[in-house]
C-alpha cells in the first residue's frame, strides 16, 4: 500500500488505532491515533501545497490555496482511504459508529504522520505524489471544480438531524462602493463561523466554508453539536 517497508511498525498500528479501542500504551496513556493524525495533517498541507505550488507555476495564491482545500478536504481523504483500502485496515470497537464518515480520512491522515515520523518528509512526499495525487486524483479538475460548501454543510447537517441557520450580520460598503455582507453559520444554536462577500450568495459559501473547516479541526465543537 505504501511501497516501502516500515521501519517502526508501531507508528503505523498506532495511526490505525481509534479512540474507540480504549487502547493504552506502556506508559499507561492512551494509544490511539489522534496524535498522529494531527501531525499528519499538517504534512499533508506542506506537502500538497508544494505540488501544487510547482504544478500551477502561474497561478495567484487564492487560487492555490483554493485547490489545496479541495484535495485535503476530509471527504476526499475519506474516498482515498477507501480506494488504497486503508479502510479496512482501521482497528475500532464494533459497537462504535460514531462519525464513520471521519473514521478514514482522520486514518490516512494519522498514516501520513506516521510515515513522516518514521522515513521523514521525503517519504511523505512521495508517497502522496506518486501513490495518491498522480495515481488517483486529477489535479487539473479538481482545481477548477467548483466546491458549493454550503451544500456540504447542509447535506452535513441533515445528515447528523442538526439545525442550520445563516443570520447577516451586517451589510457594508466596500473600499470602491459595492455592497459588502458579512454572515454568521449557527449550527444547533452556535455561533460557528463567519464570511464576507459582495453578494449574500457569496457571503453565505465562504461562512460555510468556513463552518466545515472549524468542524474539521475542532474535534470538542464537532462532539459538542452532535450530542
Amino acid at each position: 500500500m505504501i511501497g516501502f517497508y516500515p521501519h517502526n511498525i508501531g507508528l503505523y498500528q498506532e495511526a490505525l488505532m481509534h479512540k474507540s479501542m480504549l487502547a493504552h500504551g506502556k506508559s499507561g496513556s492512551p494509544l490511539n491515533n489522534e496524535r498522529l493524525e494531527f501531525l499528519g495533517d499538517a504534512v499533508l498541507g506542506a506537502v500538497v501545497s508544494e505540488i501544487v505550488y510547482h504544478h500551477f507555476p502561474n497561478k495567484r495564491e487564492g487560487f492555490l490555496t483554493n485547490t489545496r482545500s479541495k484535495i485535503v478536504q476530509r471527504e476526499s481523504l475519506g474516498k482515498l482511504a477507501n480506494e488504497i483500502g486503508l479502510d479496512k485496515l482501521i482497528r475500532r470497537h464494533e459497537q462504535n459508529q460514531t462519525h464513520n464518515s471521519y473514521l478514514a480520512g482522520n486514518a490516512f491522515e494519522a498514516l501520513i504522520g506516521a510515515i513522516y515520523l518514521d522515513r521523514g518528509y521525503a517519504h511523505c512526499k512521495t508517497f502522496i505524489a506518486d501513490k495518491i495525487l498522480h495515481r488517483l486524483i486529477d489535479i487539473d479538475k479538481v482545481a477548477y471544480q467548483e466546491v458549493n460548501f454550503k451544500s456540504k454543510l447542509l447535506e452535513w447537517c441533515q445528515k447528523h438531524k442538526v439545525s442550520l441557520e445563516y443570520i447577516l450580520l451586517e451589510e457594508t460598503k466596500a473600499e470602491d462602493g459595492s455592497p459588502l455582507f458579512n454572515t454568521k453559520v449557527v449550527i444547533n444554536g452556535r455561533d460557528c463561523a463567519r464570511g464576507k462577500g459582495y453578494s449574500k450568495k457569496e457571503s453565505h459559501q465562504k461562512a460555510s466554508k468556513n463552518a466545515l473547516h472549524r468542524l474539521k479541526q475542532d474535534r470538542r465543537l464537532h462532539d459538542e453539536l452532535l450530542h
